[in-house]
């Protein structure tokens, strides 16, 4: 592997067309270029220059190796530049990740807002179940995630910080025909007998399983559906009821009801994960995210941070 610095050497040596006047340029000893140079063409496996009566020039193995020397520099300089401006909060790319139901209105919102603020930096986004953006924090892919304790606990990560956002309250989600679709709040127990739709796995308990246990009852059968559109297509055919968070409000569709449970623990807390030194755009992204002006149309939060709920739905 060439040492930089040696390649940078070359450079310098095949602009100047000496060893005397590179060393002068660079404030070395022309010795001091000479034996530089030397084991860099040891390195190479050959001369690089041809030894002039005045000066030096590249042979055809030094133009291979200066033809590439220059574009590594290059690469190297572009790079600095980059990082240069990312660090001071313009510029750069930003990798920003949400679990799927936050990227239904949350972050677009967040992320239109800062496109305002800074044109300058390119958000690249993913989605992402909230374990798996959190490992994407800690292992450097990510630069911010919003994230959520639902439906097993909020998970944590060495070098991974947290910041709590809001809590959104979760409602069941019926179709228009069921018994209950017309009730504005509705006792757990009075679902004892239904199936729910969970995509949750694994041995941890969750908030479904938690709040039916609070009731007194465990539930007669759990249907494993991962994406939501799949979720409100059961519901709408009678096939089960679903836990449905007010983030996801937006995109239920016409054939379904939400509603109120009395369970007040029926809620989840959403949180801005960030790695321990965050870069300047995250920070910005960060406070976009917290600022409830910012956020879709009609969405508010009471003086405790939970999303409200009027007669006629979600309030958005």
């Amino acid at each position: 592997m060439f040492d930089i610095d040696a390649l940078r050497l070359l450079v310098n040596v095949a602009g100047a067309g000496s060893f005397t006047k590179a060393a002068a340029g660079l404030n070395y000893t022309q010795s001091a270029v000479s034996r530089r140079i030397a084991s860099l063409e040891q390195e190479a496996g050959g001369p690089l220059f041809e030894r002039l009566p005045r000066g030096v020039r590249l042979n055809p193995a030094g133009r291979a190796l200066h033809r590439h020397a220059v574009d590594v520099l290059d690469r190297l300089a572009r790079a600095e530049q980059e990082l240069a401006v990312l660090h001071r909060g313009h510029g750069g790319l930003l990798h920003v990740g949400a679990f799927p139901t936050a990227n239904i209105a949350l972050m677009p919102a967040a992320l239109r807002a800062f496109r305002h603020a800074r044109p300058d930096v390119e958000v690249v986004a993913v989605e992402g179940r909230s374990g798996t953006l959190t490992a994407r924090i800690a292992d450097g892919a990510l630069d911010l995630a919003v994230v959520s304790d639902y439906p097993s606990g909020l998970c944590s990560a060495d070098g991974v910080a947290t910041t709590p956002l809001c809590e959104d309250e979760l409602f069941v989600a019926l179709p228009r025909e069921h018994r209950l679709a017309g009730a504005d709040v509705i006792d757990l127990l009075e679902l004892r007998d239904e199936a729910w739709l969970q995509d949750a796995y694994g041995d941890r308990p969750t908030m479904l399983a938690d709040a039916c246990a609070r009731a007194g009852f465990a539930p007669r059968k759990i249907v494993r559906i991962a994406e939501w559109t799949g979720k409100f297509g059961y519901v709408a055919a009678g096939l089960g009821v679903a836990l449905v968070p007010s983030l996801a409000a937006w995109a239920v569709p016409e054939g379904l009801v939400l509603a109120r449970l009395t369970d007040p623990a029926l809620r989840r807390t959403l949180h801005i994960a960030l790695p321990a030194t965050p870069l300047p755009a995250a920070l910005t992204l960060r406070e976009l995210l917290q600022d409830g002006s910012l956020r879709p149309s009609g969405m508010r939060k009471t003086p405790d941070t939970r999303f409200e709920v009027s007669a006629s739905g979600v309030e958005w």
